[in-house]
């Protein structure tokens, strides 16, 4: 069963692994992780097929949290290789909500509808500063003009 998938999220991860027994959390994280960090989405569904091979009789309730949403992961194969690492990570987003909701709870009573939306603003222009850059920016007009991509190599002509 080839899925077409992208990254498995830290999200998901823990949600994978919160469906099995913590004696086999090492081997399950390093399998989950073999499927993020795959160079080719071939990989990929190779080492998603042998997850759910390997832990999919004894764990199916794991398999079938991995297998249920793999349509929305993201598929950064269609992108330039040097814009796989920023792809892989939810912690821009998850860094910024973290910082907004730790301030906003501690200054909850005194804040206005727009002295919150200020504060939120700045908060947010704060934490872009530490966010990974993509590599290779000279290459996003190549995606917006809508260039193939095939894992992560540009294609001259297009791939069905």
């Amino acid at each position: 069963m080839a899925v077409s998938r992208g990254a498995v999220d830290v999200h998901e991860t823990s949600s994978v692994l919160g469906a099995m027994p913590k004696s086999v959390h090492g081997r399950a994280k390093a399998d989950l992780q073999d499927i993020s960090m795959a160079q080719t989405r071939d990989e990929a569904n190779a080492a998603l097929d042998l997850f759910v091979e390997t832990y999919g009789v004894k764990y199916e309730k794991a398999a079938a949290k991995l297998v249920k949403d793999c349509d929305d992961f993201p598929v950064f194969y269609d992108f330039p290789a040097e814009h796989f690492k920023p792809s892989r990570t939810t912690n821009p987003i998850e860094s910024v909500f973290v910082t907004v909701r730790n301030r906003t709870r501690k200054t909850r009573e005194g804040l206005s509808r727009k002295s919150a939306l200020c504060m939120v603003f700045r908060l947010m222009m704060s934490a872009r500063k530490t966010w990974c850059r993509i590599s290779e920016p000279s290459r996003l007009p190549e995606v917006i003009q809508g260039v193939v991509f095939k894992d992560g190599i540009k294609q001259l002509q297009a791939v069905a």
